[in-house]
């Protein structure tokens, strides 16, 4: 009788000098050397993923739910990496669980498990299309749980003041990379992964026109529109072009190539700059819609350049225009 397989596994091919993957008696080379062991340790993680099968059942395993959403509906979404991070979440405490274990409870606990307000309700909703997905492609007959989403709280309206900007950038300048994030955020208000894609032949340095996504991407709900750089971070665009070995390649950059987020020179600079913790990238988004409006700017103008609606400006930002209320606010 033969021995039951224990399943993949890596194994170092000396003679090669790479890892290889071990099934049973199939062997897959991940071309990956002794220094690579996190790529290879990758490869068997995918590895392990394309071959397993979730059994199509009305009370399937989480983690064969959340992993089918990813597979057919998120991997090829234009935000689909983001969302990913989000699904991990879910599939380290939802996983072990079956559809049949949802419920008000498990939600909450879940919520007490992750602990912030927004991040649960991004995540549970992510868990509620999982769902959905899974009963409208794979199990029509499927009951689905009701979840309940905590109440979604209200708009945050923290916002850096220009002196704390100062005090930023002057600790930024030392890292170039995270200086261009932070000046193009502060004076265009562009979202960070949109900041992150740019380059440089989506700016016309001449008439100061930034487009914010590639040709041949598709809109989002999160619009980046077209914005026109002012004179001040203009020049900063020229110069950086000059400096840029690359001048076809990635506007922001360290040692050549793009970044994803500045998840370590962020707070490191922050820290430094001894700035409380919600100074966060996206606050430079708060920043330019604050200070924008208590410049004079037109709301309409505003919300166009920022790619937000006028209804979500006015919601969240209206009062810091400097005549707001203010034919109620005297009467007698």
């Amino acid at each position: 009788m033969p021995r039951r397989s224990k399943g993949a596994k890596l194994w170092f091919d000396k003679d090669r000098g790479t890892y290889t993957i071990v099934d049973g008696r199939s062997r897959h080379r991940t071309g990956f050397g002794p220094e690579e062991i996190g790529r290879a340790e990758k490869a068997l993680r995918d590895y392990i993923t394309r071959k397993h099968k979730p059994a199509v059942s009305d009370a399937p395993l989480l983690a064969d739910v959340i992993a089918t959403y990813a597979e057919e509906h998120i991997k090829d979404a234009i935000s689909g990496k983001h969302i990913q991070y989000d699904l991990r979440h879910l599939a380290k405490w939802w996983g072990t669980k079956k559809v049949t274990e949802v419920s008000v409870a498990t939600c909450r606990a879940y919520a007490g498990h992750r602990g912030g307000i927004v991040s649960v309700r991004r995540e549970l909703a992510f868990l509620n299309a999982a769902i959905q997905h899974w009963k409208a492609n794979h199990a029509p007959q499927m009951a689905t749980p009701k979840i309940k989403l905590p109440p979604k709280p209200e708009p945050r309206q923290d916002f850096m003041t220009r002196d704390e900007a100062a005090r930023f950038l002057r600790v930024a300048r030392r890292t170039p990379h995270l200086a261009r994030f932070f000046l193009i955020g502060w004076y265009t208000g562009t979202r960070r992964t949109a900041i992150c894609r740019l380059k440089w032949n989506m700016v016309d340095l001449q008439t100061g026109i930034m487009r914010r996504r590639p040709r041949g991407m598709p809109e989002t709900k999160k619009r980046t529109p077209p914005v026109k750089v002012g004179f001040r971070l203009l020049a900063h665009l020229r110069r950086w072009h000059r400096m840029d070995k690359n001048p076809t390649g990635p506007i922001v950059h360290f040692n050549g190539r793009a970044i994803g987020r500045p998840e370590k020179s962020w707070p490191r600079v922050r820290k430094l700059a001894k700035l409380p913790a919600y100074i966060t990238p996206h606050i430079l988004r708060h920043s330019r819609a604050t200070h924008s409006l208590k410049a004079g700017g037109k709301p309409w103008d505003v919300a166009n350049a920022l790619g937000m609606s006028l209804d979500v400006l006015l919601k969240v930002y209206g009062h810091h225009i400097p005549d707001w209320q203010a034919d109620v606010s005297n009467l007698r």
